[in-house]
């Protein structure tokens, strides 16, 4: 009977205490979130092709990006969301060099590297494409390609011929439909101008590539041969940072995304893991959701 008595005394529920009301608050680390297992940093994709740590710059005492962290692998693709100011492109400005951050590390390849201006993101395989493209309009693909970096002839005239040879090896990879290379490119589509854009990226040997809005203002067809040049570049082994307004171009095309709020990074996923309404709750109020790995800008139900 006592045998009995201690088995039932086991089996005896606790009592439950009562729940305090819920309350909003930022929090500092990962592990201030709970919730369903999220996607792990710490998988078996090895060393990051590039890694940004606590990232941070400020313009007149304000803070444009707080102790930001991101990373991306070869063949990945990344999207970078937020709202207008969130920090976003300047995080990236400062991977490509425009900006020198003021504190924060850097590493490609595991290794920690400096990047003080655009010369030394390109001397480590960081190529960025503009929203604007940055292209020369009054001349052809060939002469955009190696603007800055022409091929010379032993007489020290210029090489058109070797140039318009690698253009068209260089554009086979990325479209091999396209024909237009003696017309300038203020003459091309869309598409085909970020065709021309892509490929002088891609052509200085460029790892890492950074691209800003690549399908703003094009139409469905030029925004799909956009996504084919993205997943070419993919297969390629070049990882990509797609900062994008359009969640389905996101959705469509990256494998995971990071969403920044007022300088900080709210959490980053893999698409696969979240909806594009939980994902516009992260850009417009900084909440979370389970399958993300919340960041420092990211708000939290305390228990």
């Amino acid at each position: 009977m006592a045998k009995v008595a201690k088995k039932a005394a086991k089996k005896a529920p606790a009592s439950k205490a009562a729940k305090p009301a819920k309350v909003s608050e930022t929090h500092e680390s990962a592990t201030a979130v709970k919730g369903a297992e999220p996607y792990r940093k710490t998988d078996t994709r090895g060393t990051p092709l590039v890694e940004m740590k606590d990232i941070s710059i400020a313009f007149g005492g304000i803070k444009a990006v707080d102790h930001a962290s991101i990373d991306l692998y070869p063949g990945e693709v990344v999207g970078l969301l937020g709202h207008n100011g969130a920090g976003k492109s300047t995080l990236i400005k400062i991977l490509s060099g425009a900006y020198k951050r003021d504190a924060g590390q850097i590493f490609v390849d595991g290794k920690e590297i400096t990047i003080d201006n655009p010369r030394d993101a390109k001397a480590h395989g960081i190529e960025t494409i503009y929203q604007t493209l940055a292209l020369a309009d009054n001349v052809d693909a060939a002469a955009n390609l190696y603007l800055g970096r022409e091929l010379k002839t032993r007489f020290g005239s210029l090489d058109d011929t070797a140039m318009e040879a690698a253009t068209r090896k260089v554009m086979h990879r990325l479209n091999p439909n396209f024909r237009r290379f003696k017309e300038p490119v203020s003459k091309l589509s869309g598409g085909q101008r970020q065709s021309v854009a892509i490929a002088r990226a891609i052509h200085f040997n460029a790892r890492i590539l950074i691209m800003d809005e690549p399908t703003a203002a094009l139409g469905p067809q030029e925004t799909a041969q956009v996504g084919e040049l993205i997943k070419q570049l993919k297969a390629e082994g070049i990882g990509i940072f797609l900062i994008s307004h359009d969640l389905h171009d996101v959705f469509d095309l990256a494998d995971r995304l990071t969403v920044m709020k007022n300088g900080k990074v709210v959490g980053s996923a893999r698409t696969k893991d979240v909806t594009q309404d939980e994902v516009l709750g992260m850009i417009i109020a900084g909440k979370c959701p389970k399958g993300a790995i919340p960041g420092p800008g990211a708000l939290k139900d305390a228990a």
